[in-house]
C-alpha cells in the first residue's frame, strides 16, 4: 500500500486543488491499494521540516517528499503508477 501525505497551510487555494486531484486519482487507482492524509503544516511544523517541506502544497509518499510544488496529475499518476508496481 502507498501512503500519500500533502502538506497544506489554511486559506491555501493550490492546497484545496491538490487534494481534490488526489482524490480523483486515488479513485482511479484503487482506493485499496492508496492511502492519503492531509498534513496541516501549521500543526505539524516539525514532521513538515523533517522532510523538507517548504511551501504547501507539497506531496510526500511513503515518508519521502515527493513534490514540492503541485504537481500536474499526469506526474502524481505516474510516480504512483511506480510504486504500485
Amino acid at each position: 500500500m502507498v501512503k500519500v501525505e500533502v502538506f497544506s497551510s489554511p486559506g491555501c487555494g493550490k492546497c484545496a486543488q491538490a487534494k481534490n486531484m488526489l482524490k480523483t486519482i486515488v479513485e482511479e487507482m484503487g482506493q485499496g491499494r492508496i492511502t492519503w492524509r492531509d498534513v496541516n503544516i501549521l500543526e505539524e511544523m516539525d514532521y513538515a521540516v523533517e522532510l523538507g517541506v517548504m511551501s504547501s502544497p507539497a506531496i510526500a509518499i511513503d515518508g519521502k517528499l515527493a513534490f514540492s510544488s503541485l504537481p500536474s496529475p499526469d506526474k502524481l499518476r505516474t510516480e504512483l503508477g511506480k510504486r504500485l508496481v
